[in-house]
């Protein structure tokens, strides 16, 4: 987990100044934008066959904004002890880490059905799940997944020349709360950060996309027995 988290991976991903400001200006352009139809596709009337449609919109936005923005990377992370000097693919480490994430906030999730505001704040997300069609629900848990790691953990933090980590789990948070739904907009601050970390120490956007993917899907199955 150190070298998921925290050892920091020497690369050369430097960028011109214009370059630079370019992905700046596409970036702030692409969180509005993205922002707007988040809040759209999420305040649609559950079992809405239009809802499917909206995320894949989503998604879309975020992608064409990553590739806009400039070139992604994937990233690498050490090889660990007795080869440091051998840098890897971040594969299994990422998927425990998000599958540990979802099981943190299954715990909480005891805690959140006591307490009604927050328990209908959950219940508000799963009512689509429970109208919805679960292999198709899956597959768009999936590609929103991808997407937004691929924007805000690859085009936002390379547009952010400090404090990236930081501010890519702000700029997450802000777009997460036009949903109006504040547990959302709490599991993006845990989530936001800890993939920052990842994208920090890796120099990719791989080791977020596997972490986010596992956390969200992991959280898509188990929500709905906790709360069913």
């Amino acid at each position: 987990m150190r070298r998921s988290l925290w050892d920091v991976v020497p690369r050369d991903h430097r960028q011109s100044d214009a370059a630079l400001r370019r992905r700046q200006v596409v970036t702030a352009a692409v969180v509005v934008i993205g922002a707007v139809v988040l809040g759209v596709s999420l305040r649609i009337e559950a079992g809405n066959p239009w809802f499917y449609p909206a995320t894949l919109v989503l998604a879309g936005v975020w992608t064409v904004g990553a590739f806009a923005s400039g070139p992604l990377h994937l990233g690498r992370i050490s090889g660990g002890e007795g080869r440091p000097e051998r840098l890897v693919r971040p594969v299994l480490a990422p998927i425990l880490l998000g599958l540990g994430l979802a099981a943190l906030f299954v715990v909480g999730g005891l805690v959140v059905r006591e307490i009604p505001w927050l328990e209908h704040q959950v219940r508000s997300v799963l009512a689509i799940a429970d109208r919805g069609s679960l292999p198709i629900l899956l597959l768009v848990t999936a590609v929103n997944g991808v997407a937004e790691e691929l924007f805000f953990r690859g085009a936002v933090y390379a547009a952010l020349p400090r404090s990236p980590v930081l501010w890519t789990s702000v700029a997450y948070v802000i777009a997460t709360l036009a949903t109006g739904n504040v547990m959302l907009a709490f599991a993006a601050i845990l989530l936001g950060v800890v993939v920052g970390l990842e994208r920090r120490a890796s120099g990719g956007v791989l080791a977020p996309i596997l972490t986010h993917c596992a956390w969200s899907l992991s959280m898509l199955l188990a929500l709905p027995l906790l709360f069913g």
